[in-house]
C-alpha cells in the first residue's frame, strides 16, 4: 500500500493535555548531553527570568510524537510504520516550553510528495499552552520507504 496522496491538508484532534514535568526537562537535558544550567537547575532558570526549568530546543518532540501517532493510526494514510525513516525535524519558536506548561498540539499534513519511488510527507504540529497561545510549531518529515521491487 502506498501513501493516501489525499492527506494532504488533512487536520487530527487536538491531543490530550501534556505536563511539562522538571525531571522530564532534566532527563531530556542529559540524553541531549545539554550542559546549561537552565535547563537543570530550578534557580538558574529563575535567575534567567524563568518560572522553572527550561527545556532543551527539541524538547518539543516529546509532544509532537503524540500528534505522528494519530497519523501513523490512520489507516486511510496508507503509511506502513515499517517502512518510515525520519527525514526532517524543525521548530519554530514563539517562547521556551517550561517545566509546569500544559500543552496541547494539533498537526496538518502540509505535503504529501512522491520522490524517486518514495514518499515523503510534512506534518506540522502546532503546540499552545493551557491558554491557548502559541508556544511552538514542530514540523516533521517522514519518509516512506516504496515498495521493493
Amino acid at each position: 500500500m502506498s501513501v493516501n496522496p489525499e492527506i494532504q491538508g488533512r487536520s487530527y484532534p487536538t491531543t490530550e493535555p501534556y505536563m511539562v514535568g522538571r525531571e522530564k526537562v532534566r532527563e531530556f537535558a542529559r540524553a541531549v548531553l545539554s550542559t546549561s544550567p537552565i535547563n537543570l537547575d530550578p534557580e538558574a532558570a529563575r535567575a534567567a527570568g524563568y518560572a522553572d526549568v527550561v527545556a532543551p530546543p527539541t524538547f518539543p518532540v516529546v509532544v509532537q510524537e503524540h500528534t505522528l501517532a494519530q497519523l501513523l493510526a490512520d489507516e486511510d494514510a496508507g503509511i506502513d510504520f515499517s517502512r518510515v525513516v525520519h527525514g526532517d525535524q524543525r521548530f519554530s519558536y514563539t517562547r521556551p516550553v517550561v517545566a509546569g506548561d500544559e500543552l496541547r498540539a494539533t498537526m496538518t499534513v502540509t505535503s504529501v510528495k512522491s520522490l524517486g519511488g518514495n514518499s515523503m510527507v510534512t506534518a506540522s504540529s502546532e503546540i499552545v499552552d493551557a491558554e491557548g497561545a502559541h508556544v511552538v510549531t514542530a514540523i516533521s518529515t517522514l519518509v516512506v520507504r516504496g515498495d521493493e521491487s
